[in-house]
């Protein structure tokens, strides 16, 4: 055999590991977060018809995507009531993929944004159109991918007035909390110049690590575990998203999210800041995490 032709040859035997399986559609991906940072949405505050305008775009994409309701409805309704603010008709989101178990994983991120102030428009396309973005990404990969555990996504309202919209879920869960093995939440991962996309949580629930330690980099973004222990006070994001609800009650959880930058609760926290290159990979590996979890909890919860 020529040495051309043996270069040809191994030129053309598939490198496992070198490519990773596309787990999403980009393109569908950035428009989610395009249409829920948009002007017209002022921002998706709780209670206001930007975020009721949000609501109405996330229940068609449930629809189109194929997940299931609860007693009929994607809506769960709640009052938020807090020093801040009275909400009356708050609405989380809330559609599943049923398993061959009854044991669920939550995988949620929140809708809500703040809104406007003094004539400027909050769109808040990395926090947390961007985790929306996601959570559609990954219910959209897990219908044609039946899963092993009760897969229940989440998009909740709330957030920013006090994680509101996953105690609401939480205090009125549609299945019993002692089924709920894990929350996987994002919040905020769209935006980040060198490739970082943080996961937080194995400080408390260790026996996630060796789960996470198993998602491969993808090849522009990798996975940075941290930001979960007490010493690091602000840095410590253990009660900065909706996972802190879950982790209050004992509920394990992984939070998906990037580190702070200029743009975070700025009016420049607009789609076109979004990091099309980075984003895209930092979804599927939360999505990559999620097919981990899904195929190994059981053997790792202790």
């Amino acid at each position: 055999m020529s040495k051309k032709l043996f270069v040809l040859l191994f030129l053309a035997i598939p490198f496992a590991g070198l490519a990773q399986k596309a787990v999403l559609k980009p393109q569908q991906l950035l428009q989610d977060v395009k249409v829920l940072a948009a002007d017209s949405m002022a921002g998706r505050r709780s209670g206001t018809e930007g975020n009721r305008m949000a609501q109405a775009y996330i229940v068609s994409r449930f629809k189109e995507i194929g997940l299931k309701e609860f007693k009929g409805t994607y809506e769960q309704p709640f009052k938020i009531d807090s020093k801040r603010v009275v909400v009356d008709k708050a609405t989380n989101l809330i559609g599943y993929i049923p398993g061959k178990s009854d044991n669920v994983i939550v995988i949620s991120a929140h809708y809500d944004h703040i809104g406007t102030n003094k004539g400027e428009v909050f769109n808040g396309a990395d926090d947390n159109a961007s985790g929306v973005g996601a959570l559609l990404a990954a219910a959209t990969y897990f219908r044609q991918h039946k899963p092993r555990h009760t897969l229940i996504f989440a998009a909740f309202d709330g957030e920013e007035l006090g994680l509101q919209g996953a105690n609401a879920f939480l205090e009125s869960a549609p299945v019993p909390l002692q089924h709920i093995l894990l929350n996987v939440n994002m919040d905020m991962l769209s935006i980040n110049s060198k490739g970082e996309l943080y996961a937080s949580g194995t400080h408390h629930y260790p026996f996630l690590k060796p789960l996470l330690d198993k998602v491969a980099p993808r090849a522009k973004a990798k996975l940075v575990l941290g930001h979960d222990k007490p010493e690091q006070g602000h840095d410590d994001w253990t009660n900065q998203s909706d996972h802190y609800q879950f982790h209050k009650r004992q509920i394990p959880y992984v939070y998906f999210g990037v580190e702070d930058h200029p743009h975070y609760h700025k009016a420049t926290d607009e789609f076109s800041n979004v990091n099309a290159a980075f984003y895209p990979d930092a979804a599927a590996l939360v999505i990559d995490f999620i097919k981990l979890a899904d195929a190994e909890l059981d053997k790792r919860k202790q």
